[in-house]
């Protein structure tokens, strides 16, 4: 199937029903990005891009509106417009425009879910300023952590990204600046970020960095590695409870497993594409896709039966849960 630029809407556990975005339209390759993240739940990067200048495939904002003008309007309780998918959106050079375009033609605020990679440029700055909200990952205040966890490009570096985000939050036209604080845990020795040492410097760090929010969660879907597990439930309250008595309760939010949602109120147009496009994006569980798209259990289950058939996707095991990908 082909790759299309729009996709979703998603049930996200942080943004509630979300429409995605993705902007490079590679479709040899299952995702476009400068890191390879151990938890990221796309697998590993073939081949990690350095930059702007070095993406192929890149889509423009005509594309982008045109496929947005009539999609967003077959949904009826959107809550976001969301850049992310199979890349790391600030690697589009014209994402500023892009959000121009869409805010011309709709009224649903615009999110960007950034690596953080690129912060440090005033240009990807600049694009980042026209989003309502900026959700940018940050795993650790070290840069051993840091580069054993996302896995980054050669160039990039921690504390350029540090550096960056602080010019962010100076901007005088800025977006709502929320910090995303993936933690995880291994069965191997690894240097995991949940410790009592990580999350003092990840305390320091944040307080340089002085985001609007901060958001605590662990992994919930397949990791790129098998030996990345999730952090304790109990350990996550923890460490939510010491971010809060520093930042205070209203800018720390808590991320956990399982929303409870009713099913999306959607007018179909291509349901086969349509859960092709979400799977594509991230892995999920057949209950996930049934809420996300709006689509009844039965219906639903011929479709997932045929592209097994046609090895179009598989199915995995994570813990107790089964999640379809994409079979590459």
């Amino acid at each position: 199937m082909t790759k299309r630029i729009i996709y979703g809407p998603i049930l996200s556990r942080r943004l509630g029903r979300s429409l995605g975005i993705d902007v490079i339209k590679t479709s040899d390759t299952k995702k476009n990005c400068n890191f390879d993240c151990v938890y990221c739940q796309l697998g590993h990067v073939l081949k990690k891009i350095t930059g702007t200048n070095d993406v192929k495939g890149t889509v423009t904002p005509e594309e982008v509106i045109e496929d947005l003008r009539c999609y967003h309007k077959n949904i009826e309780d959107l809550e976001y417009i969301t850049f992310s998918g199979t890349c790391e959106p600030t690697l589009n050079p014209e994402l500023g425009e892009m959000i121009r375009g869409i805010k011309k033609i709709s009224s649903h605020p615009v999110c960007v879910i950034t690596n953080s990679s690129l912060v440090d440029k005033e240009k990807i700055r600049e694009n980042l300023s026209e989003a309502d909200l900026v959700v940018a990952t940050l795993v650790s205040g070290y840069e051993e952590t840091f580069m054993a966890i996302n896995r980054p490009a050669d160039g990039i570096i921690l504390e350029n990204i540090i550096n960056g985000l602080k010019e962010i939050k100076k901007m005088d036209k800025r977006p709502i600046l929320g910090i995303e604080v993936m933690l995880v845990d291994s069965n191997i020795d690894f240097p995991v970020n949940h410790t009592e040492r990580e999350i003092e410097k990840l305390k320091e760090t944040l307080i340089e960095i002085d985001p609007d929010e901060i958001e605590i969660l662990t992994v919930s879907r397949p990791p790129a590695e098998n030996y990345i597990i999730p952090v304790p439930e109990d350990r996550l309250k923890e460490i939510a409870t010491e971010f809060e008595k520093v930042f205070g309760k209203e800018r720390v939010k808590l991320v956990l497993k399982g929303i409870k949602r009713s099913r999306s109120k959607m007018k179909h147009v291509n349901i086969e594409e349509e859960i092709y496009d979400l799977i594509m994006r991230r892995p999920c569980t057949f209950k996930q896709i049934s809420v996300s798209l709006g689509i009844n259990d039965k219906e639903l289950k011929v479709i997932i039966d045929r592209f097994l058939s046609s090895k179009s996707i598989k199915e995995i095991t994570a813990g107790e849960k089964k999640y379809y990908k994409i079979n590459r």
